[in-house]
């Protein structure tokens, strides 16, 4: 090992590109979230699971709330605990038809 304290300063470029061979340039600002190009509107596309899901839970809360609440009896159950599954159906086909329209 030398005590040499010179070193090489010549310049490999090759380390300006990725492996895809662009060029890395910091001159450009960087994009992200907070840069983002804005929208024309704040509709967003509708996740249909959490859209079902969604509707099948608050109906079913809604049911427990009727019980718990005693506005209705328990022996009313077999028909009432059908309508939260039957509206997050139908919540599930409207947002369907709605994204194809």
């Amino acid at each position: 090992m030398s005590d040499d304290n010179s070193y090489d300063t010549s310049y490999d470029s090759t380390y300006d590109q990725d492996v895809y061979g662009h060029r890395s340039d910091y001159g450009e600002p960087m994009t992200g979230p907070l840069d983002a190009p804005e929208k024309p509107t704040g509709w967003h596309p509708v996740n249909i699971t959490q859209l079902v899901m969604g509707v099948a839970f608050a109906g079913i809360v809604l049911v427990w709330a009727l019980v718990q609440g005693d506005v209705v009896e328990t022996d009313e159950l077999r028909w009432l605990m059908p309508i939260p599954w039957l509206a997050a159906g139908a919540a599930g086909l409207a947002a369907t038809v709605w994204r194809r329209a």
